[in-house]
């Protein structure tokens, strides 16, 4: 099998697999742009509701104590306390829909259980004794609406969440008094009602600002540099404000991968994206430059990783100077039956060219031809080789895997201890160790699969992926695979 000093040299093909992880710094504009989609766009307020009804309920809402007059009793001090909203049912009125400027999220027809305890004393000239009675009661709120409209930021390259506007509005409740002589004291609702009503329309709107908030501080608080490893860090810094269209949120990232210790730079935007994906309704939408695949390739080659080291081969004889001495006779003269490896390092950074027919790769390497003299190591020549290969990307998951192919190559001698070396006559060796050692290599490490970047409790479903010019484009649905994933978020 092929050695790595550094197992880096495949990264350029595996970058094809990765693609959906990528973004950095570096450049003038946008490389990334992901798309939620109007489905996305319900599934995440499905979400967030579920996640705002959670941390609604339950809600304590104030108590109130007030004077009423009862016919032939007069005044009587009348007590609610201990209200406490325990259950709410949005169902499925709610929508939402980007505005001109933010987001608008709409429930309707929202059902509430509010549970409370209730007293009453008076005195009066009439009896010698103070005269009380106490009981619970149940509330069903009925017709409540809720809406909340939302602006999206970008404040230095980080996302920013805050409110423009948040109200409710309660259309009626049912009040029903439990214990005592409860239904003697039915005209004591007239008392608790209105301030109910007040009390739920505003703490809900209270509670989801708090909320809101929150959800500000984790968008703020996510990384804008993830490193990949020592050497490369992708660079999560957002590009301008999102671009609302009419259902649909647009997020650009700049997206070239550099250094670990680079810095960020002033953004421009991204093209809007287009919504197209093979005709398939899909959440998320995520685009992918072939400049993120390029930047990537850059920094690993200047950092001096792309360096393979090949001693064994399915073929070992071709290992050994005696398989060579009809091709290049000197080398067997000269180091008769010696074992051979060769020492490959990339001459320049590959560069990836995407298409819409497919994802191609341009790689041009120095291959050095080591011969293992006793104990030493003899480089006796160095060809550069220039080879031409393709790939695809397919998906199982949360996982991209990818494939790769020789599509051609060209061999030119750079220097030689062992004289001319005719490349006509190398050519159909250097093809067999391509197709027999370098691409099913590549395609091993294809084959182990690259974990996108999803939120931990969220799954992909149903990826389609497609090319176009310079561009790599990935369509998803996603599944919430727990409830209690966005409770987590601020520890992820």
């Amino acid at each position: 099998m092929a050695q790595t000093q550094l197992h880096h040299l495949p990264l350029l093909l595996f970058l094809f697999a990765a693609a959906a992880a990528v973004s950095a710094c570096g450049a003038d504009k946008a490389h990334v742009s992901a798309v939620v989609a109007e489905k996305g766009l319900a599934f995440a307020k499905d979400v967030l509701i579920g996640e705002a009804v959670r941390s609604l309920t339950p809600l304590r809402l104030p108590g109130v104590e007030k004077a009423v007059r009862v016919p032939f009793l007069g005044g009587v001090r009348v007590v609610a306390s201990n209200i406490t909203l325990f259950h709410l049912d949005v169902g499925d009125n709610s929508t939402v829909y980007p505005g001109h400027s933010g987001l608008v999220v709409v429930a309707s027809g929202v059902t509430a259980n509010i549970s409370m305890h209730w007293s009453y004393r008076y005195d009066s000239w009439l009896f010698p004794i103070e005269i009380a009675d106490s009981g619970t009661a149940s509330i069903l709120v009925k017709g409540m609406e809720v809406g909340i409209t939302m602006v999206i930021k970008n404040i230095n390259g980080s996302l920013a969440l805050s409110v423009l506007q948040c109200g409710c509005y309660v259309k009626d409740l049912v009040i029903s008094l439990d214990g005592g002589a409860s239904w003697f004291y039915q005209g004591f609702i007239n008392a608790f009602e209105d301030h109910i009503k007040a009390a739920v329309e505003k703490a809900v709107p209270e509670n989801i600002i708090e909320g809101a908030g929150k959800l500000d501080s984790f968008l703020q608080g996510l990384p804008r540099t993830v490193s990949l490893d020592n050497i490369a860090a992708l660079n999560m810094t957002f590009v301008n404000d999102p671009h609302y269209g009419n259902s649909s949120i647009q997020f650009d990232i700049n997206g070239l991968i550099t250094k670990a210790v680079a810095k960020t730079t002033n953004l421009q935007k991204h093209p809007q994206l287009s919504l197209s994906c093979g005709g398939a309704s899909k959440m998320l939408l995520l685009s992918i430059d072939e400049d993120v695949f390029n930047s990537a390739s850059e920094v690993y080659f200047k950092a001096g990783s792309m360096h393979w080291v090949v001693d064994k081969v399915p073929d070992q004889s071709l290992l050994n100077t005696a398989s060579w001495k009809f091709i290049i006779p000197r080398l067997y003269w000269n180091y008769p039956n010696d074992d051979m490896r060769l020492n490959i390092s990339m001459a320049s950074s590959p560069v990836i060219r995407i298409t819409s027919e497919k994802i191609g790769a341009t790689i041009n390497a120095d291959m050095i031809i080591d011969v293992i003299d006793g104990k030493e190591t003899v480089p006796v020549a160095c060809i550069s080789v220039v080879v031409s290969a393709s790939g695809v990307v397919e998906t199982s998951g949360n996982k991209v895997y990818g494939r790769v192919g020789l599509d051609d190559f060209s061999l030119a001698l750079k220097w030689s201890k062992i004289g001319n070396i005719y490349m006509s006559l190398i050519q159909g060796v250097i093809h067999v160790l391509l197709n027999t050692v370098c691409m099913p290599y590549l395609n091993s490490r294809l084959g182990n699969g690259f974990v996108l970047p999803v939120v931990h409790g969220f799954t992909l479903q149903g990826v389609y992926i497609q090319t176009s010019a310079e561009q790599l484009t990935l369509c998803s649905d996603v599944v919430l695979a727990n409830a209690s994933s966005l409770a987590s978020l601020a520890h992820l």
